[in-house]
């Protein structure tokens, strides 16, 4: 159930509220610090901006340790204590934990993801609103003249295709398993974007597929066709936190859903443009958005 804004309002203001008179209550000691831990890349930087400046708004102490390497760094840092939550996608965590499961819909992978998660770690809700899958890419000529509109279209003319991969920078990585199309065995793989566009235009690839939203790269699907995928031929990769079991409390645990209700694919992007090709600090544009949200 969708509730008007003011009643969203309403709840998130008796969240802080319940917040600041546990702290008060709390015979003047604080609770222990939340560490939040990021990878090298700009979003998952960002994210544990966003999850510290959240978390600190309910009265807790909290502190980000960036740049701890890929998935498997920061994971280990989260298994050995050295931080207490990480920022991830539901998919790729899947896919990293479990390489042989199946589940592709939001609700598949949820289930999944909690069935796989190693004793003593735990996440909260995904958020919906962002969608960090990869993106597959026609020519608009192709895609008109094959009557091709969705990844589905595509996938039964996958074996006299070629398609070609390009990275989308500045996300939190994938999995090989994951940066391709089922049954397009013949790839080629590109250096970037703008390199897998012209390949496309000039009909050296078939077909291509970007590792995120052409969002994060601007320009990167002009003249270009963005096929949809509602039946998510592509594994769902939606942003969630990834924590160490016990860590956080009710409330803190309510912050972080309000926070995956209200952030958004376009919005992360803007963020991660923001860091990349603007020099802005992760720490302000979090703060800027938590504001922004009310949270």
């Amino acid at each position: 159930m969708v509730l008007p804004a003011s009643l969203r309002m309403l709840a998130r203001l008796l969240v802080v509220a319940t917040a600041a008179l546990a702290v008060s209550c709390g015979n003047g000691e604080q609770g222990a610090r939340i560490t939040v831990g990021a990878g090298d890349s700009i979003e998952s930087g960002l994210l544990a901006e966003i999850y510290a400046g959240a978390l600190a708004r309910t009265g807790a102490r909290t502190s980000v340790e960036a740049r701890l390497g890929g998935r498997a760094d920061y994971l280990a840092a989260l298994d050995a204590g050295r931080v207490d939550l990480v920022g991830e996608h539901n998919g790729a965590l899947l896919a990293f934990l479990d390489t042989t499961a199946p589940d592709r819909t939001p609700g598949d992978v949820r289930k999944a993801l909690s069935k796989s998660l190693p004793e003593g770690l735990v996440v909260t809700d995904a958020a919906d609103g962002t969608d960090l899958r990869p993106r597959v890419i026609l020519t608009s000529e192709a895609a008109a003249r094959d009557n091709v509109r969705t990844v589905g279209d595509l996938v039964p003319r996958c074996g006299t295709l070629t398609i070609g991969v390009a990275p989308v920078p500045d996300l939190i990585g994938l999995p090989p398993a994951l940066e391709q199309v089922a049954d397009c065995a013949t790839t080629v793989r590109f250096p970037d974007a703008a390199a897998l566009r012209k390949a496309l235009l000039d009909g050296q690839v078939q077909a291509g597929l970007l590792t995120g939203p052409p969002a994060v790269v601007p320009g990167s699907t002009d003249g270009l066709t963005i096929l949809s995928d509602a039946d998510y031929a592509l594994r769902a990769e939606n942003v969630l936190p990834l924590s160490r079991k016990g860590v956080l409390d009710e409330v803190q645990i309510k912050k972080l859903n309000y926070v995956a209700g209200e952030l958004t694919t376009d919005e992360l992007a803007a963020m991660i443009r923001g860091v990349r090709d603007e020099g802005a600090k992760p720490a302000e544009l979090a703060r800027k958005w938590l504001d922004d949200h009310s949270l």
